[in-house]
Formats: C-alpha cells, structure tokens, sequence
C-alpha cells in the first residue's frame, strides 16, 4: 500500500466516524494507536472536517453576532491545531528520511510532504461533500449534473494530488529531492507580534 492509499483510507474513516453524530462538539474517537501516523493523519482530518461544518455555522445569515464571534474565535484555534499537526506530521517524515544520503544535484520541492498531505485532507471532505449534492433529494436533475461534473474532476484531482505525493516521497526516499521545514509564524496568534495585543498589554 502506497503512503496515500493510507491516508485516503484513514481520511475516508474520519469523515464517515464524524458524520455518524454530524457535530462539531462530539469529541473525537481516534481508533489508532497514539505515536502512529495513522493517528495524526485520523487527528488531521478530523480537524479538518470540524472546521468544515464550522465554516458552514458561521456562514448563516441570521447567526447571532456573539455566537459568529465565538466560532471565529474556534476556527481561528482550530487553524492553529492544523498548522501544529502538519509540522508533526513533517517531523514523521524528517525523522524517517534522516539517514537518506543526499545526492548533489537534489532538487527542494516547492512544499513539505505533510503540506501536500493537508490538501489531500481537504480534497477528501471535498469528494465527501460533493457526492452529498449528487444525492440530494431536494435539488433539480441541473444541479445534481452540475455537482456531478465537480465531482469527476474531484475524483480525477485526488488521483494526481495522491500520485505527485507518492512520486515526492520516493525521490525523498532515493535522494533525489530533500526536506526543509520552514515551521509556520503565524504573528496573529502570538500576543507578541500581533499589534493590537500587544498595544492594550502595554496600557
């Protein structure tokens, strides 16, 4: 099994554990072993579909303007776990290709491996949510078709997402491309460098 094949499969088992509850507060249920990719990659989606519903919440026109604060305020929190699991899952990969011998002509790729793998992560609940409105007992023939196009070109972009992922992690694995990580400084969250924080904590 290829290192994608196993995250679509882990992906596809996040989205369908979280859509037997559908809700954004039902805590998660990790069936893999804590220290294992398998785990993060679970953890990953999870977040990832959390956020998904969240982003649906706070997109009601007639959501109470306290409570859009509130979700924001998650969202903005659950950004900052995603970006957390991704370095972990970047570390995975550094740790596993630490004694790989670098050939002199490699080449860096313009993401990390665990970059490429949090879009697959988002295809996922793409595809997921796209064959939702193919199935949809409420909607027109027009925009179970229209949906359904979106979806084939869904379907097609995660076989070639999965692909250049698997091609990365062999020329990694043979030396012919090598990992940097540049880790996320996200200024906004820091109290520290976002200047509206750091403005009323000198007052």
């Amino acid at each position: 099994m290829s290192f994608t094949e196993l995250c679509n499969n882990v992906f596809i088992k996040a989205i369908n554990d979280y859509h037997l509850v559908n809700d954004v507060d039902n805590p998660i249920c990790n069936p893999y072993n804590e220290g294992t990719i398998e785990n993060s990659l679970y953890l990953k989606c999870w977040i990832d579909t959390v956020q998904w519903h969240l982003e649906d919440i706070i997109r009601d026109p007639n959501i109470d303007l306290v409570a859009a604060l509130q979700l924001k305020r998650r969202i903005d929190r659950s950004n900052q776990e995603r970006t957390d699991l991704v370095e972990q899952i970047d570390s995975y990969f550094l740790d596993k290709y630490n004694d790989v011998k670098v050939l002199p002509d490699a080449r860096i790729n313009t993401e990390s491996p665990a970059w490429a793998v949090d879009r697959l992560s988002i295809l996922a609940l793409k595809i997921y949510h796209m064959k939702e409105q193919t199935e949809r007992d409420d909607a027109d023939v027009e925009h179970k078709q229209r949906c359904q196009q979106k979806l084939d070109i869904l379907l097609q972009q995660q076989v070639d997402l999965s692909t250049a992922i698997d091609q990365l992690l062999d020329d990694i694995a043979q030396g012919r491309k090598y990992m940097k990580v540049y880790r996320q400084m996200k200024m906004y969250n820091d109290p520290a460098t976002n200047p509206v924080l750091y403005a009323k904590k000198d007052k």
